[in-house]
Order: C-alpha cells, then sequence, then structure tokens
C-alpha cells in the first residue's frame, strides 16, 4: 500500500516545485521589465536635460524635463489661462468618453448588421470606404463651422474617428466566425438571431474589444483636434495657446497629461477585457 502511495505523493512535490519554480520566472521577468522600463524613462529624460542644459539642443524649442514638470506644477497650483487645469481635462475626458461610446455602439451594431447580411453588405460598403478615405482633419473643420465651438463639434469628430475602427473589426470579425458552429446551431432550430447572439457576437468578442483599446485613443485624437480647430476649453486649446505663445514646456505639458488620460483608460479597457474574457488562457 505504501509503495502505491509515495510515487502520487512524490509526484505533487515534484509538481508543486515546478509551479512555485514557474511562479519565481514569472516574477524575476516582470521585475526585470519594470527595470528596463524606469532604466529607458530616466535614460531618455536625463539625456533631454542634459542635452537642453549644455545648449546641445534649444531649449527654447524643445524645453527641458524639468522646465515641463514646473509647467505643470504651475498649472496645478495656479490654473492655466483658460481656468482650472482639471476643468480642462474634465472637458476633453468628457467629450471623448462621450464620443467613444457613441462610435463604439455604432460601429459594433453596423459591423454586425453588414457582416451577418450580404445584401446590406454590398450596398454600403462602397459608402463606408468613401467616408473613411475622407481625411479627418477636414471633417473636423465642417463639424466646428456646423455645429459651433462648444461639445457637440468635438463628439461629432471623435465619433467619427472611433466609428470606422470598431466598424472594420466587428465586422471581420462576424466574417471570421465559425462556420462548423454556426452550421451546427443552425441544425439543432436556432433561430438568425439566436445564432447572432449566441455564437456570432461571441466568436467577434474579442476582436471588438481589441479595437477598444485603439479606438479609445482615436476618440482622445478626434476631441483634441476638435478643441485645435475651435474650442472654448480643453486640453486642445492649451495646446493651441502654448503654441501660440511660443511655450514649448506647455506643449509638453499638455502631452503628458493626454498620455496620462490614455493610460489610466487602456488600463480600465484591459481590465474589462479580462472581465469578458475570462475563458482565454492568460498570456505569459
Amino acid at each position: 500500500m505504501t509503495e502505491l502511495v509515495l510515487p502520487a505523493v512524490l509526484s505533487d512535490e515534484a509538481l508543486a516545485r515546478e509551479s512555485e519554480s514557474a511562479q519565481a520566472r514569472i516574477r524575476r521577468r516582470r521585475t526585470m521589465i519594470i527595470s528596463l522600463r524606469v532604466l529607458v524613462l530616466l535614460v531618455v529624460l536625463g539625456g533631454w536635460e542634459v542635452a537642453a542644459r549644455h545648449k546641445w539642443i534649444d531649449p527654447f524649442f524643445y524645453s527641458m524635463p524639468s522646465m515641463i514638470w514646473d509647467q505643470l506644477v504651475e498649472w496645478m497650483r495656479e490654473g492655466t489661462a483658460q481656468g482650472s487645469l482639471w476643468m480642462q481635462v474634465a472637458v476633453t475626458l468628457e467629450e471623448t468618453v462621450i464620443g467613444f461610446l457613441i462610435g463604439s455602439i455604432a460601429g459594433v451594431i453596423c459591423g454586425i448588421l453588414l457582416g451577418r447580411n450580404k445584401l446590406l453588405s454590398d450596398v454600403f460598403s462602397l459608402y463606408i470606404q468613401i467616408a473613411n478615405s475622407i481625411p479627418r482633419v477636414v471633417l473636423g473643420s465642417i463639424f466646428v463651422i456646423a455645429l459651433g465651438l462648444g461639445m457637440a463639434s468635438k463628439v461629432a469628430l471623435a465619433v467619427v474617428m472611433v466609428f470606422f475602427v470598431v466598424f472594420g473589426n466587428a465586422f471581420q470579425g462576424v466574417r471570421e466566425a465559425d462556420k462548423y458552429m454556426i452550421a451546427n446551431a443552425q441544425i439543432l432550430g436556432a433561430s438568425p438571431r439566436q445564432v447572432t447572439m449566441s455564437v456570432v457576437i461571441p466568436s467577434a468578442m474579442s476582436w471588438i474589444l481589441a479595437s477598444l483599446h485603439v479606438s479609445f485613443g482615436f476618440a482622445l485624437v478626434g476631441a483634441v483636434v476638435g478643441e485645435f480647430l475651435g474650442a472654448k476649453e480643453g486640453i486642445g486649446l492649451l495646446i493651441s495657446t502654448a503654441q501660440g505663445a511660443f511655450n514649448a514646456s506647455g506643449v509638453f505639458a499638455a502631452m503628458i497629461v493626454l498620455a496620462v488620460v490614455a493610460l489610466a483608460a487602456d488600463f480600465l479597457l484591459t481590465s474589462l477585457e479580462k472581465r469578458l474574457l475570462k475563458w482565454r488562457p492568460a498570456a505569459f
């Protein structure tokens, strides 16, 4: 009896040791990646600071990290020419989120409808290609003229920026759905609506969620470009004002604020993706 149990115990111990070793390797790799990221950042910022202080590059045009930090601190303490820095961030973020939600929902719905309906795809594909080929900056100018300097023109440009990214992924995700699973569902008596909801959409979900990471950045770009073309407040106007005053530190400081907003949004979207795609194996 002992001879039969002992190998199993040894096997369990070996598996436990192997699991601990694998976890340790994963932790070491994560630590190494974080350390290298910090090192790259320090080298870039330090080289930039040294180059500007020794006049290897002109700080008037390229600024330097210390001046950019001082500009950020000044904005946080005293506000900007347009008002509080947090108000500028809130305005741009509101425009971005609204445009992102509208563009994403419209893109998913249109992508699924055209992906599932060959007639609609054949009819509207040409017009979608034409609309997608129009430069976004031109549309931004049109939106500012038609909708004014308020939030509506920025939201409209953000919607356009997001829609085509999400639509393309949703459409392709629907087309890539497993034909055998669809056929099996139809054989079992599933209606077209049930096939779409239970087979096609879950199959396309990874495509759709992957597009959201990129599309939020496009929504942010749309809001900022719209503010740059004409606005009463927002980060885009802050950049435009700094550019007009030849304030390179202000331009870089506003870019850092936008980067922080984009990274925070990407973290939230990644968390949502992990929650919705629990079935997907973890990437090491």
